[in-house]
């Protein structure tokens, strides 16, 4: 059954890929809405502004609306009475930043009605949010298309976990047409935001059931962390990248080749020669190429799925359909 279950989704996924590029390009808007990067920027750098710990989240949105039937802002939709949506699963819970989304939409709205879909409007909020906190920029093909369907058990089922072993990883993210290289170098993202410790809590007390910890993480970082994460602490939040949490850069490397990654996924990075190779080829800033290739995998994950042409809408709200 699971074997079944997985040969769906695959072809699922094929499907998506295969039509996942038609009409998206660069300057899609140009004459129809021709300051949708200006007006989304400006809207963006507002609350960073504020709040600059919003860029990890509006990041991981990013990650997980495209994760979930691709890239069609089928994680913005709120649940109804008969479905509840990608929103409320257990993964999407702690997303935060929806108010720059919603806040971007409707100045768009204003400059240009029913033009531009919420699912560009997060890409763009994305690429953004990552070059406000000292980040690399890339240019972003635009035109996709609202999706009208977001169901929560598809979250709960098709997104990575931060448990996950190399191979399930490597599987979840080929499923999209996503390769290995891109598997190392997204989870870079992991440089800015925060984490509960109920993620990472059983690699620092009962890694395999044993009350043991897990062999894999630096000792001394398990002793610093079981400071602040007690055993079934369910509300306590650490930083992902420590010391450097609200800036985009390479740290995030250094803390894995240290065996001081805050994930199983983190760790993960290490049991394969190509992204151990990867991760240790970053520790030098001034060879590094994290941003430049940071920029080519958001692009190419952007690409997943999307809908076009006539496929889906342009929601004039971005929590509800048409």
């Amino acid at each position: 059954m699971a074997t079944l279950k997985f040969l769906s989704f695959l072809i699922l996924q094929l499907f998506l890929i295969a039509n996942n590029c038609e009409g998206v390009e660069v300057g899609f808007y140009k004459k129809t809405c021709p300051n949708v990067e200006a007006i989304v920027k400006e809207t963006t750098k507002h609350y960073i502004s504020i709040a600059p710990t919003l860029a990890a989240p509006l990041l991981r949105m990013h990650f997980h609306d495209c994760f979930v039937r691709g890239c069609d802002g089928s994680v913005l939709l709120n649940s109804t009475k008969g479905n509840k949506a990608e929103k409320d699963a257990i993964p999407n819970q702690s997303l935060r930043g929806f108010q720059v989304i919603d806040a971007a939409k409707s100045a768009l709205e204003k400059e240009c009605p029913g033009i531009v879909s919420c699912s560009d409007v997060l890409a763009l909020a994305a690429r953004d949010a990552v070059s406000l906190i000292n980040g690399p920029t890339w240019s972003v093909p635009l035109g996709r298309r609202d999706g009208r369907v977001s169901i929560l058990s598809e979250a709960s089922k098709n997104l990575p976990t931060p448990f996950d072993n190399f191979t399930t990883l490597k599987t979840t993210f080929g499923a999209l047409g996503l390769n290995v290289k891109d598997l190392v170098v997204l989870s870079g993202g992991h440089t800015i935001g925060m984490s509960h410790c109920f993620s990472f809590s059983s690699r620092l007390y009962n890694f395999t059931g044993k009350g043991d910890m897990d062999p894999n993480m630096d000792q001394n970082y398990i002793n610093h962390l079981k400071i602040k994460c007690k055993p079934a602490d369910v509300t306590t939040i650490v930083e992902m990248d420590p010391g450097s949490f609200k800036s985009f850069d390479t740290d995030y490397y250094t803390m894995v080749s240290k065996r001081r990654g805050l994930f199983a996924s983190d760790a993960a990075l290490l049991t394969d020669t190509q992204t151990k190779d990867y991760v240790l080829s970053q520790l030098n800033p001034h060879g590094s190429t994290f941003f430049k290739d940071f920029g080519e995998s958001m692009v190419k994950m952007g690409q997943i799925g999307v809908l076009t042409g006539k496929a889906g809408e342009i929601r004039k709200h971005c929590a509800f359909k048409n």
